[in-house]
């Protein structure tokens, strides 16, 4: 499944650069008969390779749903930055101790209290193929520059916004 390294296309460093502190991404998945379920998952860095992992219980209703279909969409929001990053991509469910050992810190233990050996502590693993964000100026003196010159002009204040192919 794993397609490169996600981080060498133009427009990702940025990409990965505005979700990197960002701590919760909202994962959604489909259910059989097409409904979307989002939840927020606590975001890990992304891996060398551009990766996203995800702490999950092995049997869970997102694990089935990614089972029966592993497009998954991810967004990132950083309101105080005025970030926002939309990640689509293919999920897959791992299990494999060492990986789950190597990405393991102390914190998981509120959601794992009986840890990382527990046989229903897996990892979701997102393979990102496309990918948004928005970039907005953050500082208020700039918003509130933009609202009035929207008032006065009609133009809209200046955001970046752009679409990555991750794939």
């Amino acid at each position: 499944m794993h397609q490169g390294n996600h981080r060498d296309h133009e427009g990702a460093k940025k990409l990965f650069e505005l979700i990197k502190d960002v701590k919760i991404a909202m994962m959604t998945t489909a259910d059989p008969d097409g409904t979307l379920n989002s939840r927020p998952m606590w975001n890990n860095d992304a891996d060398e390779n551009g990766d996203l992992w995800f702490f999950t219980k092995l049997h869970s209703p997102k694990t089935a749903e990614i089972s029966r279909d592993n497009q998954i969409n991810l967004s990132f929001s950083d309101p105080s930055k005025q970030h926002y990053v939309s990640v689509a991509g293919k999920a897959e469910i791992v299990t494999d101790q060492s990986v789950i050992d190597s990405k393991w810190n102390a914190s998981l233990k509120t959601w794992f209290p009986n840890g990382k050996d527990d046989p229903e502590v897996a990892l979701i693993r997102v393979h990102p193929e496309q990918g948004e964000y928005w970039d907005s100026p953050n500082s208020t003196m700039v918003h509130l520059y933009g609202f009035v010159k929207a008032t006065l002009t009609g133009e809209s204040p200046k955001t970046e916004t752009k679409k990555v192919d991750l794939a």
